[in-house]
């Protein structure tokens, strides 16, 4: 492209993760010379190589070798392979990685993003220092805009023993040499949630452990009460409201050990420990202080409601950012950022990105929920369906699927959505789109869905929700 400002470009990206790439590509969709900072020799930051697309192909790994969707026709015994090890999990995940690798590369490279491979740093404004990773000295780039994109990495909490595999983090998971018989997750946030299901689901003993009180604060009570349910189904034990005090690696006969002392007194022994306790924000490094820039004590760099930081031209996106930090509200924060940036109108409704959640059983949401609209003084009515109720639901074997809709006990018109299921990180969709049109229930009623479909429990829920208000 042509050079036609004093910079070298219009905009540097740092990072290659959800955010930042798309943040990239949509500023080359508009014709602007873009580079992106990458320090790592692949591409796709936390969310390809160490977090979502690994645990999510972990747990598809899980599910199929174990065989749990079958179980509740099959019977209880019944597995795909009688003795899984960590080798047959990461066949699948290793795949799956090296694949989305090479199609995010391919993205960037064929809408003519510049990729510079190093260490990112401000050394002013406008420029971005790029240090060689070999340590070949390093390469100035200045920039009109820049879009922070770094990420996180999971949180180590001084006085724990990390050693990466007896106590490890997320981030290691993949690093595991073998499958242990028990397993200890200290935090009980998505990330602890979801490992804690999956592995249960592999016949690992699993204690769940948390000082607050309830599992997943921010999603529907009664879809929380019923995930930690199902988890007590699978064996996982769950010490919420408990408090660690001290984390002590021991060695007897049966092997390494950890001994987890909770301050109620209590102790949990297991094999290994996965530490959960959040993440960091990967701004130590990133010399913000050059651009006059600051990031809290969790390493979050904090910004408006376009995605910029104290800095106008410079904006941050994505899990450096905080809550909800998903990888699809990643990509669409990169997607705003650069339209902002370039003075392009772009809209999106952040009240209406969904969440979804993948333990066992899955999770997803959109919209309010009952709590939220209780402390709202806004009148509501629910309708439910269960999975069980549903000749897919029968097909498929799962009986522990539920999908509950939220509607104004007025208008009836659509709130949120809630499932707990096989599926429901694709089904919630369907709602999504209903409430963006600002639709009611009367919609599911005068659909005709396929049968047999999951879809169908919109239209049980619905009617459910109409014989509640005695209509």
């Amino acid at each position: 492209m042509v050079r036609t400002s004093e910079f070298d470009y219009d905009l540097v990206v740092i990072g290659s993760g959800p955010g930042g790439q798309r943040a990239a590509i949509q500023a080359a969709k508009l014709d602007k010379r873009v580079a992106l900072v990458e320090k790592k020799a692949v591409v796709g930051g936390t969310c390809i190589n160490t977090g979502t697309i690994p645990s999510k192909t972990l747990r598809e790994a899980v599910l199929h070798l174990s065989g749990y969707r079958e179980k509740g026709l099959y019977g209880t015994s019944y597995a795909v392979k009688q003795h899984i090890t960590m080798q047959d999990l990461l066949f699948r995940t290793t795949h799956v990685i090296e694949n989305e690798q090479d199609i995010s590369r391919s993205q960037l490279q064929r809408n003519g993003v510049d990729l510079l491979s190093g260490t990112a740093r401000f050394a002013g404004l406008n420029c971005v220092r790029v240090q060689s990773v070999e340590g070949h000295g390093h390469q100035d780039v200045t920039a009109e805009k820049i879009i922070v994109a770094v990420g996180t990495t999971a949180t180590r909490c001084p006085g724990v023993d990390f050693d990466g595999q007896t106590v490890f983090t997320s981030d290691e998971m993949l690093g595991l040499d073998h499958l242990p018989k028990t397993l200890a997750i200290v935090g009980a946030g998505v990330i602890g949630t979801e490992y804690a299901t999956i592995f249960s689901a592999l016949g690992v003993r699993v204690t769940l452990i948390d000082k607050r009180p309830i599992l997943l604060d921010f999603i529907d009570d009664e879809i929380a009460d019923s995930l930690a349910y199902h988890m007590r189904e699978n064996r996982v034990t769950l010490r919420l409201g408990e408090d660690v005090t001290e984390i002590e690696k021991f060695e007897d006969e049966h092997g390494k050990r950890v001994k987890i002392h909770l301050a109620s007194g209590k102790q949990v022994i297991a094999e290994k420990l996965l530490y959960s306790v959040g993440r960091t924000g990967n701004t130590e490094h990133l010399g913000l202080e050059a651009a006059g820039l600051l990031a809290d004590d969790r390493g979050r760099i904090k910004v408006n409601a376009n995605y910029q930081t104290a800095v106008p031209h410079i904006y941050a996106v994505g899990d450096v950012i905080g809550f909800p930090s998903l990888a699809s509200t990643s990509m669409e924060q990169g997607r705003l950022a650069a339209c902002h940036a370039f003075g392009v109108a772009a809209t999106s409704v952040p009240s209406l990105f969904p969440y979804g959640i993948y333990t066992i059983p899955e999770i997803s949401m959109v919209g309010r929920s009952e709590e939220d609209l209780t402390k709202a003084n806004i009148p509501y009515e629910i309708g439910k369906a269960r999975y069980r109720e549903i000749a897919r639901g029968q097909i498929l074997g799962d009986a522990s699927g539920i999908l509950k809709l939220i509607f104004h006990q007025e208008t009836r018109q659509l709130l949120g959505v809630h499932i707990m299921g096989e599926g429901a990180s694709e089904l919630v969709h369907i709602g999504q789109a209903v409430l963006s049109f600002g639709g009611s229930i009367d919609y599911f009623i005068n659909t005709v869905f396929n049968y047999p479909t999951l879809a169908e429990c919109y239209k049980v829920a619905a009617f459910d929700g109409i014989n509640r208000l005695g209509v």
